[in-house]
């Protein structure tokens, strides 16, 4: 079921909203970028995201095939999401699940993760090593 979350980089300069379903999965990618921010992604449908505070602070990254779009915090560094623009469900946020407010230690332990092998380009296959993501 849908409800809506209140999120934010470190600093707080980029503060969001977002109608996410943590009862389904949540996708933790072993590819370069993913794995050296530790990102953990909720999937929100296009306009289920809603930037409410620092677009100015917002500063994105584009690599490898430069269709996703990786967007951090030029403050704090945090990546509060990205946006996937070639997925099965057509354009989509990732959002950041380290980013959400309110989530108690019980609440997070509970989302299901699905692991995705973007290292080497299978991501309908989890990598053979996961508990490090």
């Amino acid at each position: 079921m849908l409800k809506t979350y209140q999120g934010a980089c470190h600093c707080g300069g980029v503060r969001f909203e977002a109608d996410l379903d943590l009862t389904q999965p949540t996708y933790r990618c072993n590819c370069s970028v993913c794995r050296r921010n530790r990102f953990w992604a909720a999937v929100a449908r296009d306009g289920d995201l809603r930037l409410l505070a620092g677009e100015g602070l917002l500063t994105q990254y584009l690599f490898n095939t430069k269709k996703n779009e990786h967007w951090f915090c030029k403050v704090c560094g945090v990546r509060p999401y990205g946006i996937g623009t070639e997925t099965p469900i057509g354009r989509m946020y990732g959002v950041n699940i380290g980013c959400l407010e309110g989530l108690s230690e019980e609440e997070l332990a509970a989302i299901p993760i699905t692991y995705v092998d973007g290292l080497n380009d299978r991501w309908q296959s989890p990598p053979p090593f996961t508990v490090h993501l």
